[in-house]
């Protein structure tokens, strides 16, 4: 029997909000088990770029990230975010350990192309993530906390999507624990009115999603993260839940499953 392991990804916009981020950081300290957490902070990085006078370019809530964006992104979600997370974490009794995929060769990706005409600069689109890498350092007591950076193996570190590094990470790891992928943002869950808490959707299908995405009920930023989350339950991830970020003891939420 594989032992359990809870993979959480936290949003730019929770680690924005200081209460909200120190209760994710005590729950998260509280979920048994092993765990490894993802976090984004794409709030942050506009924010320090702009006071570096560095233009933030967005398409279809993507980030453009030309050179400039490439060494904000890489001091903000590697150093700064990261960095601030592994110190909390610590402060409440987590042995972490702050990542890019480019530590240990833990996640590798290659520059996306162009696409539609749009050219997203250093994106990365993720080849493969060790799962024997980071389960080195779980089974030595520690907790990763991973940032969304990646590297082509070729000597690029690239901005890599926070919720496809969720996902790889805990497809990686599924062949040797029992993975709960948590999605935790600012909402309960996908909500069919985004304004509206009581209208949580408590499960998604395959089927439902690509209905919710046909008819406008899903939209913006959830589409890619619903993709994530079936790609993860598709390749051996035993329960995905996006979720708000102060429930995140797995009873809450959307849960997503594949048929």
């Amino acid at each position: 029997m594989k032992e359990k392991l809870t993979v959480v990804k936290v949003g730019g916009a929770v680690v924005e909000a200081e209460e909200q981020l120190l209760r994710l950081l005590v729950d998260f300290s509280a979920v048994p088990g092993r765990k490894v957490l993802v976090h984004g902070g794409g709030r942050k990085a506009t924010k320090i770029a702009e006071r570096l006078g560095i233009t933030t370019k967005m398409v279809g809530g993507r980030r453009i990230t030309d050179a400039d964006m490439l060494e904000v992104v890489t001091m903000v979600y590697g150093g700064l975010v990261n960095k601030q997370l592994v110190a909390r974490l610590q402060s409440v009794g987590v042995n972490a350990v702050g990542l890019t995929g480019a530590d240990a060769d833990v996640i590798r990706s290659h520059r996306r192309p162009v696409t539609d005409g749009v050219d997203y600069g250093f994106v990365g689109d993720v080849d493969c993530a060790d799962g024997a890498a980071l389960s080195q350092l779980i089974e030595a007591g520690m907790t990763p906390v991973v940032a969304p950076l990646t590297h082509d193996g070729h000597g690029s570190i690239l901005n890599t999507n926070a919720d496809t590094i969720a996902s790889e990470t805990a497809k990686a790891l599924s062949g040797r624990y029992d993975v709960t992928l948590i999605y935790a943002f600012e909402k309960a869950g996908v909500l069919t009115d985004a304004d509206d808490e009581s209208t949580l959707i408590p499960v998604i299908t395959r089927a439902d999603f690509e209905r919710y995405k046909a008819d406008g009920t899903v939209s913006g930023g959830m589409l890619p993260k619903i993709e994530n989350a079936l790609a993860a339950v598709s390749a051996g991830v035993t329960r995905v839940i996006i979720t708000r970020a102060d429930a995140i003891d797995g009873l809450h939420g959307s849960v997503i499953v594949d048929h």
